[in-house]
C-alpha cells in the first residue's frame, strides 16, 4: 500500500519521480512550516499498474503512432487527446487496485470535499513549468468519485497540451506516468496567485486576488485585482482595482460562477496587511527552493493556505517559427465561451457583414490607377485586421464543441468518442443553405428536360423564370465569396456546371444528421438532475453555436477576402502588358508601385528553386493513415482538387481529395461520396460538412494530394481513419 499512497507529511521523503513535482514541493514547504491543506498522493506506480494491467499502454501507443507529431495540427492533437481520454473513461480500475486505494481515501476524507490535482514528474521543474497543462478537479466528494477523478487526471497526461509539448516534457508512452494529489478543499473566501518576481521587472513582486475560489482567476472568467510590490522589503507600489462582479464558489458538484454580493463589489479581495502576508508567503517559498516561485494561495477565516508552488519560468517564444505554444491558449472555460459567443454574435458578425457589404459596393473597374492602388492597400488592410480578429475570437470559440464533447463523454461514456457530434449536426450552416439552393435549381432541371438540355450545353436559360430567379438569388447571397483554390467565383456558367452534375443524381438526397434531434436532446438532458440540466442545456447550446460558426465564420471572412482578390485581379489585368510575371505572383507592394508609377515594371515574388537532381523514387502507398472524422465506408474514384478547374470537373459519386476544403469550395460536396483531406481534425470545415451530408471522411492524411491521384480507386474508412488505394 505504501507504494501506492503516501501521506502529505511524508511527501518530502520521497523521490519526485514517484510523487511528481507538485507533491514534492508541497511536502518540502510543509516541512518548513508553511500551512498546506491535508492530503495524500497517489503515486506513479498506481498509474503504471493501471495502464499495464488493462492494456491501455498498448492502445495509447497505437493511437499516437497514427502520425508524426511534428506534422500534427492542433485540431489533430485535440482529436488524439479526445480518443485517449475516452479510453480512460471506458476502462475501469482493476478491482485489486481499487481495493488498495479505497480504504485510505475513505479514512482520510470521508465525504468531505476534496481537490484532485495532477502531479506529473517534470511538470513543474526548474527549467520549464506547464501550469494548467493537466487537469485539476475541485469539490469532489466520496471515495468512488475520487477514484473516478483520479482516472481523469491520469488521462490528462495525454491532454492536447501535453502532446503539444511532448518533446519538451519527454513524454514517452512506455516511461511516462502521473501521480495525483488529493487534498481537502479549502472553501476560500479570497484567493489568488503571487509571483515572487515580476516577469517584467525583477525588482518587483506581483500579487493577484479575487473573491472566492481561485478557479475563476486561473481560467480567466474572473478578473483579479493586482498589487505591485517592491521585491526587497515588500512595500506596495500600486494597486489596480477591477470591476468586481463575479465569484467562483463550490456547487453541489464541482464549482460554479455566480454574481458577487453587491456589498462586496467595492471591497478589494485583500487588505494591506493580507497583501503583506501573501508577499511573505511567496518570498519564503522562493527562499526554500532557491528561485522565485509562482504561488497559489487562499484565505479561510484568517488562515492563509498555500495550494501549490512552482518555479517561475517562461515558455519558449515560438511565434516566429512555430505557433504551437499559442494553441495552448485556445482552451476556454464555460464562462469565457459565454463571453466569446456574445462578442461574436452581437458585435463581430454584424460588423463583419457591414464591412463586407461596403467593400462589395466598390467597383474596382471604375477606379483610376491611383485610386485602385489605394483600394488594394485599403482592402488588404481591412482583411488583415479581420483575420487577426478571426484568430483571436473565432478560432478559440471552436473549443465550445470540445467542451461539450467532454461533458457528454464524461456523462454518457460512449464507445464512439465522437458520438456527441450527432447532437451538433444542423441544417443551419450557410454552406448547407447555399447547397440547398443549388439542389433546388437541379430539381427544376430534373423535372424539365428542356431546361436540363439548356444547362447541359451551357445554353440560354433566361426563359426559365423560376430557375433564373433562383440563380439570381444564389448570386446575390453567395456570389461575393472567395475559394481556397486559385481564383474562384460563382458566375452563371460555373453554377450551371454544378447544377448539371447535381441533376444526374436522384432528388432529395438525405443529409447525415440524425432524424430525431429533439429526442436525442431530451435523452441527453435527462441525464442531468435538477439545476445541472440547465448547465447541460447551455453547454449544448454553446456547442451548437460553436459548430455552426466554425463553418460560417470563414464564409463571412471569405466575403471580405473576395474584395481583396477582385482589387488585385483588376490591378494585374491593367499591368498584364507591362510584366511577364504570372497572375498571383506579384505582391501588393509591387502592384501598388506599378499602378502609381507608369514607368515601373512589377516583379514577381522570388520563389526558391527546387534542389537540382533526380527526384527520389516514391514507393506507391497502399494504405494511408489519418484521423477518423465522419463515420462510414465508401469506395470510389478519387478527384484531387488543386484549382478551380478541378472543382468544376467534379463528377457525381467521386471521392473528394484535397489539401484543405475551404467553405467556399463545399458547394460540390453534395456530389461527393466521401472526403479525404491532408489537414486533420474533427473541427475542420471538411469534417463538419462531411457529417452534415453523412459522408465518410478521413482527415490528416500526410501528402494526401501527392499519394492519391485523380482517377485512382480508393476506399475511405471513416471509422478507423484509413484510406486504401486499390
Amino acid at each position: 500500500m505504501m507504494n501506492y499512497i503516501i501521506p502529505l507529511e511524508s511527501f518530502a521523503e520521497h523521490d519526485a519521480k514517484q510523487i511528481g513535482g507538485k507533491a514534492y514541493s508541497l511536502g518540502v514547504l510543509l516541512a518548513r512550516g508553511i500551512t498546506i491543506p491535508p492530503g495524500l498522493c497517489i503515486t506513479t506506480r498506481a498509474y503504471d499498474t493501471y495502464v499495464r494491467s488493462t492494456g491501455l499502454l498498448e492502445r495509447i501507443s497505437m493511437e499516437l503512432s497514427r502520425k508524426d507529431f511534428g506534422d500534427m495540427r492542433w485540431e489533430e492533437m485535440w482529436d488524439a487527446s479526445l480518443r485517449i481520454r475516452n479510453m480512460f473513461l471506458n476502462t475501469p480500475m482493476p478491482s485489486s487496485l481499487v481495493g488498495v486505494l479505497k480504504g485510505p481515501l475513505e479514512e482520510a476524507f470521508g465525504l468531505r470535499p476534496v481537490a484532485v490535482r495532477s502531479s506529473a514528474p517534470g511538470e513543474d521543474s526548474s527549467k520549464v513549468t506547464f501550469a494548467g497543462l493537466h487537469e485539476t478537479y475541485m469539490n469532489v466528494r466520496g471515495v468512488y468519485s475520487i477514484l473516478e477523478h483520479i482516472r481523469l487526471v491520469w488521462a490528462s497526461l495525454w491532454a492536447d497540451g501535453a502532446l503539444l509539448y511532448r518533446q519538451e516534457m519527454g513524454l514517452d508512452v512506455t516511461t511516462s506516468a502521473m501521480a495525483v494529489v488529493v487534498q481537502e478543499l479549502i472553501d476560500g473566501e479570497k484567493s489568488g496567485v503571487a509571483f515572487g518576481e515580476n516577469p517584467n521587472d525583477e525588482t518587483q513582486v506581483v500579487i493577484e486576488a479575487v473573491h472566492g475560489l481561485n478557479q475563476g482567476l486561473v481560467d480567466g472568467t474572473v478578473e483579479p485585482d493586482q498589487w505591485i510590490l517592491e521585491r526587497r522589503g515588500g512595500r506596495i507600489l500600486s494597486h489596480t482595482p477591477v470591476k468586481r462582479e463575479l465569484i467562483v464558489v463550490p456547487a453541489t458538484v464541482g464549482v460554479h460562477l455566480e454574481e458577487l454580493d453587491p456589498g462586496m463589489r467595492e471591497v478589494p479581495p485583500l487588505q494591506p496587511d493580507e497583501v503583506g502576508r501573501v508577499y511573505e508567503l511567496a518570498m519564503k517559498a522562493g527562499d526554500v527552493f532557491g528561485s522565485p516561485q509562482d504561488v497559489e494561495w487562499t484565505f479561510l477565516q484568517g488562515d492563509l493556505f498555500l495550494l501549490q508552488s512552482r518555479p517561475i519560468t517562461t515558455l519558449p517564444d515560438r511565434r516566429s517559427t512555430d505557433d504551437r505554444s499559442w494553441y495552448l491558449t485556445l482552451r476556454r472555460s464555460f464562462g469565457n465561451l459565454r463571453k466569446l459567443r456574445d462578442k461574436i454574435e452581437n458585435e463581430l458578425l454584424p460588423e463583419m457583414i457591414v464591412v463586407a457589404q461596403a467593400l462589395s459596393g466598390k467597383d474596382c473597374t471604375s477606379l483610376n490607377d491611383h485610386e485602385l492602388a489605394e483600394e488594394i492597400l485599403r482592402s488588404a488592410e481591412i482583411y488583415d485586421s479581420w483575420e487577426k480578429r478571426y484568430w483571436r475570437y473565432f478560432i478559440p470559440f471552436a473549443h465550445g464543441m470540445r467542451l461539450f464533447g467532454q461533458v457528454y463523454n464524461d456523462t454518457v461514456r460512449p464507445v464512439d468518442p465522437y458520438e456527441f457530434m450527432d447532437l451538433l449536426v444542423t441544417s443551419d450552416l450557410l454552406s448547407v443553405k447555399r447547397n440547398r439552393m443549388l439542389e433546388a435549381m437541379a430539381e427544376l432541371a430534373r423535372k424539365d428536360y428542356r431546361l436540363l438540355a439548356a444547362v447541359k450545353v451551357r445554353g440560354d436559360t433566361s426563359e426559365f423564370r423560376e430557375f433564373t430567379e433562383l440563380m439570381d438569388g444564389f448570386i446575390d447571397a453567395f456570389g461575393d465569396l472567395s475559394c481556397g483554390v486559385s481564383s474562384c467565383s460563382y458566375d452563371r456558367e460555373s453554377i450551371k456546371i454544378v447544377v448539371r452534375e447535381l441533376a444526374t443524381r436522384p432528388s432529395g438526397r438525405e443529409q447525415g444528421r440524425p432524424r430525431d434531434m429533439e429526442k436525442l436532446t431530451e435523452e441527453f438532458l435527462s441525464l442531468f438532475p435538477g439545476e445541472m440540466s440547465l448547465f447541460a442545456a447551455e453547454v449544448l447550446d454553446i456547442a451548437r453555436a460553436s459548430y455552426r460558426l466554425r463553418d460560417d465564420d470563414n464564409i463571412y471572412l471569405g466575403r471580405i477576402k473576395r474584395q481583396v482578390i477582385l482589387a488585385r485581379q483588376e490591378g494585374e489585368r491593367r499591368l498584364a502588358l507591362r510584366t511577364t510575371a504570372a497572375p498571383g505572383t506579384i505582391s501588393d507592394q509591387e502592384l501598388v508601385r506599378a499602378l502609381q508609377d507608369p514607368r515601373y515594371v512589377p516583379q514577381a515574388a522570388v520563389v526558391p528553386e527546387e534542389t537540382a537532381g533526380a527526384k527520389p523514387v516514391r514507393i506507391r502507398a497502399r494504405q494511408l493513415i489519418g484521423q477518423p472524422a465522419s463515420r462510414g465506408i465508401v469506395s470510389g474514384v478519387a478527384r484531387v482538387l488543386e484549382g478551380m478547374d478541378d472543382l468544376l470537373s467534379f463528377k457525381a459519386g467521386e471521392i473528394l481529395v484535397c489539401d484543405a476544403l475551404d467553405p467556399g469550395m463545399t458547394f460540390i460536396v453534395p456530389l461527393a461520396s466521401g472526403i479525404v483531406e491532408r489537414r486533420g481534425g474533427m473541427l475542420i470545415h471538411g469534417a463538419i460538412i462531411a457529417r452534415e451530408y453523412g459522408l465518410p471522411c478521413v482527415t490528416g492524411v500526410p501528402d494526401a494530394t501527392e499519394l492519391i491521384q485523380t482517377g485512382c480507386r480508393i476506399t475511405v474508412d471513416g471509422y478507423l481513419g484509413i484510406v486504401i488505394l486499390s
